[in-house]
């Protein structure tokens, strides 16, 4: 079964510290995802993110109220992250974050891999509404990141 791909890059004026600190805070994924959304973080405080762990949230999607745990699966701190979900509304997300010292700020990558369950069900799903949502999210956060840290 295939699976769609989402990449995004964007630039800010910030060090690759500030920027790399910010994002490695999972607390700071709540700033960044649109309030539509409902989204909240379930694993209490302190979260320590590194290699293996899991992170609990809950979300609603056009009123449906689902949960979400990802794990970090791969943790280069001031370079790269990623997190999968290990269990979700999709049979399968994988998300890359790279960051790259370019000039006087940081270019930041992402890569996400996605896959919908239920066959051709997921698929028309994903042509009449996914797709569009999931880049809704990620146009908000790019928004988000500019108020954040400055624009290009």
């Amino acid at each position: 079964m295939r699976f769609h791909t989402l990449r995004t890059t964007q630039w800010v004026p910030c060090k690759i510290e500030q920027v790399f600190d910010f994002f490695s805070d999972a607390r700071n994924l709540e700033r960044l995802t649109p309030p539509w959304l409902n989204f909240r973080i379930l694993t209490p405080d302190p979260i320590v993110v590194q290699k293996g762990t899991h992170i609990r949230y809950r979300l609603g999607w056009h009123g449906l109220p689902m949960y979400w745990t990802t794990e970090i699966r791969s943790w280069q701190p001031m370079a790269r992250f990623s997190d999968a979900q290990i269990s979700g509304p999709y049979s399968l997300w994988h998300h890359t974050h790279s960051f790259i010292a370019e000039g006087n700020g940081t270019r930041m990558n992402d890569v996400v891999r996605f896959r919908l369950p239920f066959g051709p069900f997921g698929r028309v799903a994903y042509k009449l509404k996914v797709r569009a949502d999931v880049e809704k999210i990620f146009a908000y956060r790019h928004q988000a990141v500019e108020e954040l840290f400055g624009r290009e």
